[in-house]
């Protein structure tokens, strides 16, 4: 065979072989999702990577604050799903840092409760999907509390009986709205003079307290060291489980409404896999199983229909409906003003 017949063999080989490597099937890139720990049923992950083939590795942070400092110190590369609070979805959007979501790739989204499609912070969904919502109020121990607390000021200027037997929350929106709500203002306030308020009784209110504490309030709560602590709904759900007589309360000056959401990266080199993962989330057993492993309430109406009652029986505050979370105040980005609040509360943390 001369040489130019070896060289036509030679490429029908070549292009022989780079189709049939094109055309190999290939297992799809993973996905790194970063959520706050124990956010989620441990087997979770590992469930979606079994029927997906996606491999999912998971990153933890411990508040929106640190996840939003590496996002944008990084540009959101390295990460795919971001599991953020509802403010940091308006700033991270702003900053170009997360994708528009194509609602073709998450047919799920049908699941949702029709108020989980219209939150002010992100109409229709444009750039996220919550995944768990709820309120902030009084988690307190009902054979140690009476009569029930009704007011914000019980938990900031407690009766003596409480002094040094209450927690409050020390991250920085949380803690605001707490000052913030209980001088009749708004949980997303600008206003200097307002803020300026909530500071003072804030500080004020710091004299008596037992600590600061996001994490373990309700452990305090079960032994009996706390009476009172500042609580996000569902985490007050946790002391519930262990001590029947504690109990959750939103108070008359009303409070925030949270919801916390699932994201996708701008940077993601896998916005199909980000997005499948969303879906599967949005699943209503999966939902459902989200529900009963955290024991918080989820914005998935098909979920949380098929609910066993037993459990809003035992964890009343999981039957608080979409219209009663609607009636609060949502918490919105405050852009500048967050250096302000961020400011204020390392200052009142760090008072005498």
């Amino acid at each position: 065979m001369n040489r130019n017949k070896w060289l036509g063999v030679l490429v029908v080989v070549a292009i022989v072989a780079v189709g049939a490597f094109l055309l190999w099937p290939r297992p799809p890139a993973k996905i790194v999702i970063s959520n706050w720990d124990g956010y989620m049923p441990a087997e979770l992950l590992q469930n979606f990577t079994k029927e997906t083939g996606i491999e999912a590795e998971l990153a933890v942070h411990a508040t929106n604050e640190e996840i939003m400092g590496k996002v944008t110190a990084g540009g959101g590369k390295g990460y795919d799903v971001l599991f953020v609070s509802s403010p940091f979805v308006e700033a991270l959007a702003k900053q170009g840092l997360i994708a528009e979501l194509d609602p073709g790739k998450i047919p799920n989204l049908a699941n949702l409760y029709p108020e989980a499609r219209a939150l002010a912070y992100d109409p229709n969904n444009k750039y996220s999907v919550p995944y768990a919502w709820g309120t902030t109020g009084i988690c307190y121990r009902s054979d140690l509390v009476s009569p029930a607390p009704t007011s914000w000021m019980e938990l900031l200027r407690p009766a003596d009986t409480h002094k040094g037997k209450v927690t409050m929350l020390a991250t920085d929106r949380w803690l605001m709205a707490a000052g913030l709500k209980a001088l009749g203002y708004s949980v997303n306030s600008t206003n200097p003079e307002e803020i300026a308020q909530a500071k003072a009784l804030l500080i004020e209110a710091k004299q008596h307290l037992l600590a600061y504490d996001d994490t373990t309030f309700y452990s305090k709560l079960v032994s009996g060291e706390a009476s009172m602590v500042q609580a996000w709904d569902g985490w007050c759900n946790y002391g519930i489980a262990e001590n029947a007589a504690i109990k959750f309360v939103v108070p008359r000056e009303g409070s925030d409404m949270w919801v916390d959401t699932m994201v996708v990266t701008a940077a993601s080199g896998n916005r199909d896999g980000a997005m499948a993962f969303i879906d599967y989330v949005l699943r209503p057993e999966v939902h459902r199983w989200v529900a009963e492993n955290i024991l918080y309430k989820v914005p998935n109406q098909v979920a949380m229909e098929a609910l066993d009652p037993a459990l809003a029986q035992q964890y009343p505050n999981i039957a608080i409906s979409p219209a009663e979370l609607m009636a609060l105040e949502q918490l919105r980005d405050l852009g500048d003003a967050q250096k302000t609040y961020t400011q204020t509360v390392t200052e009142i943390t760090a008072s005498q």
